[in-house]
């Protein structure tokens, strides 16, 4: 009948919300690796402790290992969860788009792109996944975030001093990544604490 569709509806919608609830778990870690990477790229270039990009090779390591656990994870949930949800689908390609293009500007840094405009080209990435996150969940503290990493990467194509893009990346990995992770991370704490009460 149209009242078992419509509940069969809102029960397909409700599973893509669930499938997709984020705990901000990633975004706090991702924001934590820039944040880091960025804040000690600019005190090596102060103290000189080690080579420029120094920092920026160990971030590129532990996202290599990071991305094997993320694919052996994938691979064994595989066998288990058959379901996929349209939402899931949408976040997939726009992950792989993401990766792919981060790729490809890193690549231009390490042919011929100075990192003085690399690493705000990185940084209006980011922006760009921040918002489109935000938007397909609803979330606005992503949305809002999104803007401000905008115009973070805007000013720092006109930051000549590398030290300098590299503050404002941090500050962009920060409000970008960290606070709304934050912000995500205690909201499905909240929901995880109430789920629990009802099921008891």
């Amino acid at each position: 009948t149209g009242h078992d569709s419509l509940a069969i509806i809102q029960q397909m919608i409700y599973a893509a919300k669930q499938d997709q609830k984020d705990d901000g778990a990633g975004w706090i870690l991702w924001g934590w690796l820039l944040f880091s990477s960025s804040l000690l790229t600019v005190a090596n270039i102060q103290f000189i402790w080690f080579g420029t990009f120094f920092f920026w090779n160990v971030f590129g390591l532990i996202a290599l290992l990071l991305l094997i656990a993320s694919i052996i994870k994938k691979l064994v949930l595989r066998r288990t969860k058959k379901v996929r949800t349209y939402m899931k689908d949408v976040f997939d390609k726009l992950n792989i788009g993401f990766t792919l293009l981060l790729l490809l500007i890193i690549l231009a840094m390490n042919v011929d792109l100075k990192p003085t405009i690399g690493f705000p080209l990185l940084t209006g990435l980011y922006a760009f996944w921040i918002m489109i996150y935000g938007a397909l969940l609803n979330f606005k503290p992503s949305v809002i975030a999104s803007y401000i990493v905008f115009g973070l990467a805007l000013t720092s194509m006109f930051v000549p001093a590398f030290q300098w893009v590299m503050a404002l990346h941090a500050l962009a990995a920060l409000i970008g990544y960290i606070i709304p992770g934050h912000i995500a991370y205690n909201a499905f704490k909240k929901i995880s604490a109430g789920n629990n009460k009802k099921g008891t």
